[in-house]
């Protein structure tokens, strides 16, 4: 298969791409910003908010008609949506323009959403049909709730098929720049190796963390069965099924550190969901999705990577020479 993915220079995407070339398919990654985690697959700049980007797309030097379009670009973190808000009608323009590409080249399309379409969860219902606009607790939450709409629209209006995945606190491989994005996983990695105090916003929160190999297990076969015909217009979540509080988190990543964490109790910040945890019956039926990794484990491989990640970082570093550096 011939696959497109926005966002190819994000976690997910990378691990995706990666994922796509060892399965046999074609690869080609979409992002404004270059991939700093691996050049295993081509990959072009492109800025999916131009009203130019469908035209863009359709103009990719070399490459036939995909056959799906994953569509993972944009804005993330729900507190730094709620400070500029502007961010989330980009993701809107985002979505319309990758839509209109699909649409007219009539190519289907897998669309990461997130768990945030529920809004805050106190009724424990995470199934498909509960998410409603009136949940929405922060921008970034509508931003994806109106995406979903969108797809929605162009599969009645246009017959676009579509598979929609509501995704929930990606953790993994490829997640430590710090520097763009700070989310809560490498973060907590980073300070307590560090012994650095970290602060809990919302002690009484339970959230739901997906290893991103499973992640990417259920796009995989998302691409594979909305592209052959075996699934069409069906939204599924997409997580592991188990919540866990934040502190248990700390807990986990102290432990594989040998450290005590140093906490730092503090409220939930405006937009932040409280307790999120998973329905996976219908993407077991329809994707065949059984997560494999438990908090824990994932913890240890994200904690192993990220030490791996940061020698060869040193490595790569001692290895550039500067120009005159050894003249007397």
């Amino acid at each position: 298969m011939r696959v497109v993915i926005t966002g190819s220079s994000g976690q997910i995407g990378s691990n995706l791409a990666v994922r796509c070339l060892e399965s046999g398919h074609k690869v080609i990654g979409i992002d404004f910003r270059r991939n700093e985690w691996t050049d295993a697959f081509e990959s072009v700049l492109m800025d999916l908010t131009q009203s130019s980007a469908s035209t863009s797309l359709a103009s990719l030097s070399g490459w036939q008609r995909p056959d799906v379009v994953v569509h993972l670009a944009a804005h993330a973190k729900v507190h730094e949506l709620v400070l500029d808000p502007q961010r989330a009608l980009a993701n809107m323009v985002m979505t319309h323009n990758v839509l209109e590409y699909c649409r007219r080249a009539e190519v289907p399309i897998v669309f990461s959403s997130s768990r945030e379409v529920y809004g805050d969860i106190e009724r424990h219902c995470t199934r498909e049909e509960d998410a409603d606009f009136a949940s929405c607790e922060s921008p970034y939450s509508a931003s994806k709730i109106a995406c979903e709409a969108l797809i929605y629209s162009y599969a009645r209006c246009y017959d676009l098929p579509f598979l929609v995945c509501r995704l929930s606190n990606v953790y993994g491989r490829y997640d430590s720049d710090l520097h763009r994005m700070a989310r809560v996983v490498p973060w907590f990695i980073h300070q307590i190796f560090n012994d650095e105090p970290i602060t809990v916003f919302g002690p009484e929160k339970v959230l739901d963390f997906t290893y991103v190999d499973d992640c990417v297990a259920a796009l995989m076969s998302g691409i594979e069965r909305l592209g052959d015909g075996r699934i069409n217009n069906e939204t599924v979540n997409v997580a592991s099924g188990v919540g866990h509080s934040l502190q248990e988190l700390a807990g986990y990543v102290a432990s594989f550190a040998g450290k005590e964490p140093q906490v730092v109790l503090a409220p939930a910040r405006t937009g932040e969901i409280i307790r999120y945890v998973g329905n996976l019956e219908k993407a077991r039926v329809l994707l065949g999705f059984h997560p494999k990794t438990t908090l824990q484990d994932g913890i240890r491989h994200a904690i192993a990577w990220t030490k791996e990640w940061s020698r060869a970082r040193v490595r790569v570093r001692r290895s550039v020479i500067p120009r005159g550096a050894n003249s007397v």
